[in-house]
């Protein structure tokens, strides 16, 4: 019994000595700071949670030397483009950050990577749109053809602003306007702060138009043309990583139930919809028959 006794203590210390070396193994490894972390931005950019939670986490975490982000966006909602773009900041006061530009990275899309302290883009992305836009229906016609009427009560002159059962006032216009050259001064400035460019300068090519690449570069809105597997290099680079840099990529969030019913590519489609019916205040590139 002794004997008996003594294996199976023998045993267990055995098992748990394993276990602690393993756990050290796996420590080891995903603890070796060679790290390049990668955080994707596609579509139109409608929230920004998900994305600070993952800058967040990429720039507290010491195995990460540098953070890649991939942007292939028409840019979006004006609040969650400037969250993403401050936090990026912060993040670039820390490690370095680079931003890779696909097939497009536009309005917001080009606001956030202006965060990075490299940017890099295909010479035949499209880019620029530095601008402000917001949309309001007007269905006053339809209306009137289907016999619908609304009766509004407000409590001052600007509180149904945007009404789609009438003409805008002149008044009104003066208010939106108001609000969207505000909106585009903190765009201009922004871009001038991050690309080191004189305001002026960046104000006489923000008027909405869009660049390529390659004019992107001539006119020092990007740093550098290349794809994303240059991109990793140059964030191994600025990073100081020794050898091949180990890219991992942020996790996903939980599918929502929108996505199990309709399927994710469906379901993004049918956001978009949603939120290009929204009267917001947009760093977007028009519709270009996406």
């Amino acid at each position: 019994m002794k004997l008996r006794g003594c294996l199976i203590t023998l045993l267990v210390l055995v098992v748990v000595a394993g276990a602690v070396l393993l756990a050290l193994f796996d420590f080891e490894i995903s603890g070796k700071n060679n790290k390049v972390g990668v955080i994707e931005i596609k579509g139109t950019i409608t929230g920004s949670q998900d994305t600070l939670k993952q800058i967040k986490e990429y720039r507290k975490d010491s195995s990460i030397r540098a953070i890649l982000v991939r942007i292939d966006s028409p840019g979006g909602a004006v609040g969650p483009s400037q969250e993403i773009y401050r936090e990026l900041k912060r993040a670039s006061e820390v490690k370095p950050v680079v931003a890779s530009m696909g097939s497009v990275a536009a309005s917001g899309g080009y606001y956030i990577a202006c965060a990075a302290n490299h940017v890099m883009a295909n010479p035949g992305t499209i880019t620029g749109s530095i601008g402000v836009i917001i949309h309001f229906p007007n269905l006053r016609e339809l209306f009137d053809k289907i016999g619908y009427q609304m009766t509004t009560i407000k409590s001052g002159q600007f509180k149904d602003l945007g009404n789609p059962g009438r003409e805008m006032t002149p008044e009104e216009e003066a208010v939106l306007q108001g609000m969207i050259d505000e909106t585009y001064g903190q765009f201009v400035r922004d871009v001038s702060s991050a690309r080191k460019l004189p305001e002026d300068d960046v104000r006489k090519i923000a008027d909405g138009r869009i660049f390529v690449g390659e004019k992107a570069r001539e006119l020092k809105l990007i740093d550098q043309l290349g794809n994303f597997e240059d991109a990793v290099d140059k964030a191994a680079e600025l990073g100081k990583i020794e050898g091949e840099p180990d890219v991992v990529y942020a996790k996903k969030s939980r599918k929502a139930l929108v996505d199990f019913l309709f399927g994710s590519e469906l379901s993004e489609k049918l956001q978009d919809m949603v939120f290009d019916s929204a009267a917001i205040l947009r760093y977007q590139l028009p519709d270009l028959g996406r």
